[in-house]
């Protein structure tokens, strides 16, 4: 089974679908820098519906052993940093990314990588749930931008390309 380092976003839209637990079904430990923890507590502050990582047994908070120095003056937030410093170290995992430009250092690093929405492709594909389509709903309505493109493509990988909904 597969092992994972995740971001702060996957872990919190998972959250918003319904769909945290899969994390443990689709990967056998997953790493979450302290940068995410620190993210997350700063959300759970501003009122925003968070993971309890104390919950979640398959979590582990690991940091990387250095930043990358090139990458601060990139646009990257302290979790994405740390969670791409993470993967660089220990290459074999996936790693857990929504942001575009940090999806695009860790795939020009030659790490695999996958978002949010993979996870929901790879949960349906495990059995984990026999649609994604209310899923992908609830992660636009929780805020995460969903292009019309992307989520025709995404349901239609699922299978689902006549799900109603959408926006």
């Amino acid at each position: 089974m597969a092992e994972a380092i995740s971001n702060t976003s996957p872990l919190f839209y998972l959250q918003q679908a319904g769909a945290l637990d899969w994390l443990a079904r689709l990967f056998s430990d997953v790493w979450i820098p302290g940068a995410v923890v620190q993210e997350l507590a700063a959300g759970k502050r501003q009122g925003c519906d968070v993971p309890d990582l104390k919950a979640c047994p398959w979590a582990r908070v690991r940091d990387p052993q250095r930043l990358p120095s090139e990458w601060l003056a990139l646009d990257l937030g302290p979790g994405e940093l740390s969670a791409l410093a993470l993967a660089l170290e220990h290459p074999q995992r996936i790693v857990l990314l929504d942001d575009s430009l940090a999806r695009r250092i860790a795939q020009s690093a030659g790490l695999n990588t996958w978002g949010t929405l993979r996870v929901l492709l790879e949960g349906k594909k495990s059995g984990l749930a026999p649609q994604i389509a209310p899923l992908v709903d609830k992660l636009e309505n929780s805020g995460m931008w969903i292009s019309a493109e992307l989520r025709r493509r995404i349901l239609a990988l699922a299978g689902e390309s006549n799900a109603s909904g959408g926006r």
